[in-house]
């Protein structure tokens, strides 16, 4: 946050409220899964908000947790560490490309500002779970960690019917669909009949 000053009013209100969804006890398992999925090379941030912030900012961590989860080919190929703002949040952006490759939904992802400037770091612990979710769900073998950290996306589940089927079921009215039984317009009206002059 190079040039921005404290926040007033509204704007602080808006700010406390995003500060406020950030989850410490979410940010423990999302550090234990980095440092198992990764390797001992990633480290380890100071406790809090501003440490995880500051862990993840320059987006090799990031990058590296994503290339743990490819089998194959690694999505992203240049992992450097820089102290320029530009290179760090090209890395980030590298990482959430890759992150949507993999499959996290455009809805789950944060922007590269949430982090690199730590607006919104609840919004970083949730495409993160949304990643562990993915990884649990493909279980194509590259997790590492407790699976009951995440949950396990819905998985598609197709059914197929017989043309019997499909015609008997034709001929059964839901009861979702409401029912006519007993219904007449007898007694209506409409207040006054139309004066014709």
């Amino acid at each position: 946050m190079a040039n921005k000053g404290p926040s007033y009013g509204m704007s602080r209100q808006v700010q406390d409220k995003i500060d406020s969804k950030y989850d410490p006890e979410l940010e423990q398992i999302l550090v234990e899964w980095i440092s198992r999925q990764c390797g001992s090379g990633v480290g380890r941030p100071e406790p809090g908000k501003m440490g995880f912030q500051a862990w993840l900012k320059d987006g090799c961590v990031l990058s590296e947790l994503i290339n743990s989860l490819f089998a194959g080919d690694k999505p992203v190929k240049k992992i450097q560490s820089s102290p320029m703002a530009f290179k760090q949040m090209e890395q980030i952006s590298q990482f959430l490309n890759a992150a949507e490759k993999y499959g996290v939904t455009k809805t789950d992802m944060f922007q590269t500002v949430d982090l690199w400037e730590g607006k919104d770091l609840a919004a970083v612990q949730r495409t993160l779970s949304a990643l562990g979710s993915l990884a649990i769900t493909k279980d194509e073998g590259t997790y590492n960690g407790d699976p009951n950290w995440f949950f396990k996306k819905a998985q598609e589940n197709k059914r197929e019917f017989s043309d019997e089927q499909i015609k008997a079921g034709k001929n059964v009215i839901g009861l979702q669909m409401g029912s006519n039984k007993g219904a007449s317009q007898e007694g209506m009206s409409y207040g006054r009949p139309r004066q014709i002059l």
